[in-house]
């Protein structure tokens, strides 16, 4: 009988939703390996197979989500649709998007203060002021500063209070912010 054929590529996927699944439940800093193989019911070795340490499961993790979270930006940013309109879609569909993922979201509070997260709020930083900027050109980054401050505002209270209806929440966000962009007369 010969050994059963392991696509490695399912695998590592595998062992880095239980990863997630692991370090959303217990956080990042009280996770282990082992926990993470008992998720994945491999053995403790399998995982490092794939995965050097800890520390690149959770980059991994990383990665995975915010190449994600940068392909709804970019695909929103660079539609033909008007500019109001965008921004109101980026809006629903971010917070849509963190709302069907929460282990993912819970892991960004692990990462806040990293630099992980300063590549991506750069990014998200540079994207949407050049969307605001083409609302009005005296918007800039500020302006776009304190939209992703709002965004990560009510992610953040959703993670801590899990009452917070975030799915429910990008209309009252694009009710304050499209008031406030719009063309002043």
């Amino acid at each position: 009988m010969s050994p059963k054929r392991v696509d490695k590529t399912a695998r590592r996927q595998e062992i880095l939703a239980a990863a997630v699944r692991v370090f959303a439940r217990k956080g990042f800093a009280a996770s282990r390996i082992d926990d993470v193989a008992t998720e994945a019911g491999i053995a403790k070795g399998s995982v490092y197979l794939y995965f050097d340490s800890r520390d690149a499961l959770l980059a991994a993790a990383f990665e995975q989500y915010s190449g994600d979270s940068q392909a709804i930006v970019r695909r929103i940013l660079e539609s033909d649709a008007p500019p109001l309109d965008r921004f109101a879609t980026l809006v629903r569909e971010v917070l849509g998007a963190l709302a069907t993922t929460p282990d993912h979201a819970r892991i960004l509070l692990d990462l806040w203060a990293t630099d992980y997260m300063r590549e991506v709020y750069q990014e998200h930083r540079v994207l949407i002021t050049g969307l605001l900027r083409e609302i009005r050109p005296d918007l800039g980054e500020a302006h776009a500063t304190v939209i992703v401050g709002v965004i990560e505002g009510v992610l953040l209270q959703w993670l801590v209070d899990p009452e917070v209806p975030v799915g429910e929440l990008a209309q009252p966000i694009l009710d304050i912010c499209i008031d406030g962009l719009r063309e002043r007369t």
